[in-house]
C-alpha cells in the first residue's frame, strides 16, 4: 500500500480501455449482446490453436485474436456497432490472454486494490477512497475460472476442500481468494497492487506525507543503522515506508530481505530476497517467516529487512537486531508506538511462552532504536504521525521519548478535521544518538529538528 495520492500517468501508459464504449450509450450487460459475446467465444475457442497463442508476444497475440474475431463476425454475419465491436474484442482478448474483466483495472497504475465481492461487485482503491466499478463477471463460474487461473501460476488451487489461498501476479501484486464454503456470499477476490515505478521519501513529501525535515531525519537514522520498526494499520503505508528507508542502507552492505509476497524493491547490488512457502496439496513443505528469520542468521548478513512481523520470529528478529545486525527494519500492525511494543512482546511469547516478561522487555529495549507510525487518515490520505525513541526501561516498563509527531488542530464547527503540524520532542537521545555520532549524522538530525 503507499502512501499520499497516486498520480495518475505514473509508469508505463495506460492503453485506452472500451469503458470509452459505455460513454457512447453501449451497454455491454445487455441479453443481446452477452448472447453474441457467447457465441463468438464459442467458436473462437473451437478454432483457435491454444498452442500458437502460447508461442507469440502479448501484443502479437492480441492482434491474432482480433483478427480471427473479426473473420467470425463476418462468416456469422454478426451484426454489432462500432462500439460493441470494440468492447467484444477487447474483452475476449482479455479473457483468452489474461484475467478477463481484471485486465482493465490491471491496466491501471492509479489503482492501490481491487476487491471482488462477487460477479456483480467490484470495488477498487484509488487516490485513498473505494469506490464502485461498473466491471462484471458473467456469473460465479466466470469469477471462479478467474480465480483459478490466477493461483494455477503459484501451483496452487482453490475448491471446497482448499478455499483459501495466497498468490501473486506477475507484476508482484498480492492476491487473497476464498471461496465457498467459507465465503457464503460467493468466491471473494482481493489484490494489492504492486507499483512499477519506485516511491521515494520525496515523494512522500510531495504528497504532504511528511514534511522534509521529518524526512531528513528518518533518512539519517536509516543510513546510521539504527534499529527501525514501522509499526501501523492495514494500508497505512508501512510497506511503502520500509522501501522508501531502505534505499539509505549503503551499497556495500550485505541485505537479507524476508516477505510473505515479495514488494520490497532494493537497489543495492547485494541483495538476497527470500520468500515464505505455503502447504503443497498435501499440507506439506511449509516455509515459514521465523524459518527465514532464522536461516538469515546463517547467511552472514549486515541488515536484515522483514516485510512483516506477525509471529514468533519476533524473536529472532531482535536476537539479531542485538547480535550486531544493526539497521535491521520491519513492519508490524499496531495504532501507536506503545501498542507496538505490546504486539511484540506478545508475539516473542507465541513462540517462547517460558520467556519472562522481563526478559523480553530487556531484549526490545536493547534491540529497537526507532518505531515509526504510519496512519492511514479519515480523509484517505496516509503519514507519518509518530516517532518515537526506545529510551531504556524503568521500574520494568519500556520507555518512550517521543522524537516528532502529528498534532491535530481543534476541529471545526462542522466537525471536520483541520490540517495539523509537525511537533518535535525531545530530540535524538540513547542509542540512537551513539549511532548517528558515529556516522557523523547528529548535526543533520538536529537540525532537521530544528525546523519541525
Amino acid at each position: 500500500m503507499t502512501f499520499g495520492r497516486k498520480e495518475s500517468g505514473a509508469g508505463k501508459p495506460v492503453e485506452a480501455r472500451p469503458e470509452t464504449a459505455r460513454v457512447a450509450g453501449f451497454d455491454p450487460t445487455t441479453p443481446a449482446y452477452r448472447e453474441k459475446s457467447m457465441a463468438v467465444f464459442d467458436r473462437l475457442i473451437s478454432t483457435v490453436d491454444a498452442g500458437v497463442l502460447l508461442n507469440l508476444p502479448v501484443s502479437e497475440g492480441r492482434q491474432f485474436i482480433q483478427a480471427e474475431i473479426r473473420k467470425i463476425l463476418r462468416q456469422d454475419r454478426i451484426v454489432l456497432s462500432a462500439a460493441a465491436e470494440a468492447f467484444m474484442l477487447d474483452e475476449i482478448c482479455d479473457e483468452m490472454l489474461g484475467y478477463g474483466p481484471l485486465e482493465r483495472l490491471l491496466a491501471r497504475d492509479d489503482i492501490a486494490d481491487i476487491m471482488v465481492n462477487g460477479p456483480d461487485a467490484v470495488f477498487i482503491e484509488t487516490g485513498g477512497r473505494i469506490e464502485k466499478t461498473d466491471i462484471r463477471f458473467r456469473d460465479e463460474r466466470h469469477l471462479m475460472n478467474v480465480c483459478q487461473r490466477i493461483v494455477s501460476r503459484v501451483g496452487r488451487r482453490i475448491d471446497d476442500s482448499s478455499p483459501i489461498c495466497d498468490a501473486r501476479l506477475a507484476d508482484g501484486s498480492r492476491v487473497n481468494v476464498i471461496a465457498p464454503p467459507l465465503s457464503l456470499g460467493g468466491a471473494t477476490l482481493t489484490i494489492r497492487r504492486f507499483r512499477r515505478d519506485r516511491i521515494t521519501l520525496d515523494d512522500l513529501v510531495r504528497w504532504d506525507s511528511l514534511p522534509a525535515p521529518a524526512a531528513t531525519v528518518l533518512s539519517a537514522l536509516a543510513r546510521a543503522g539504527c534499529n527501525i520498526l514501522i509499526s501501523g494499520g492495514t494500508g497505512s503505508g508501512k510497506t511503502t515506508l520500509l522501501n522508501c528507508l531502505t534505499a539509505f542502507i549503503d551499497a556495500g552492505e550485505r541485505i537479507i530481505t524476508c516477505e510473505d509476497t515479495a514488494e520490497l524493491q532494493l537497489q543495492q547490488p547485494h541483495v538476497i530476497s527470500l520468500e515464505t512457502r505455503p502447504p503443497n496439496l498435501e499440507g506439506e513443505g511449509t516455509v515459514s517467516m521465523r524459518d527465514l528469520v532464522k536461516n538469515c542468521l546463517r547467511m552472514r548478513p549486515d541488515r536484515i529487512i522483514v516485510g512483516e512481523v506477525r509471529g514468533p520470529e519476533a524473536f529472532d528478529l531482535l536476537q539479531a537486531m542485538n547480535t550486531g545486525h544493526d539497521g535491521s527494519m520491519g513492519t508490524l500492525h499496531a495504532n501507536s508506538p506503545r501498542e507496538a511494543l505490546s504486539r511484540l512482546e506478545s508475539m516473542v511469547t507465541m513462540g517462547y511462552p517460558s520467556l519472562r516478561t522481563a526478559t523480553i522487555r530487556e531484549m526490545i529495549t536493547s534491540a529497537v532504536d526507532v518505531i515509526v507510525q504510519a496512519s492511514r487518515l479519515r480523509d484517505g490520505s496516509r503519514k507519518i504521525v509518530d516517532v518515537a525513541l526506545v529510551a531504556g526501561m524503568d521500574d520494568g516498563r519500556v520507555l518512550l521519548e517521543r522524537l516528532f509527531r502529528l498534532d491535530h488542530d481543534a476541529r471545526g464547527e462542522s466537525g471536520a478535521q483541520r490540517k495539523g503540524r509537525y511537533v518535535r520532542g525531545v530530540g535524538l537521545t540513547g542509542m540512537s544518538r551513539e549511532k548517528a555520532v558515529y556516522h557523523g549524522l547528529d548535526a543533520r538530525i538536529d537540525a532537521a529538528l530544528d525546523q519541525l
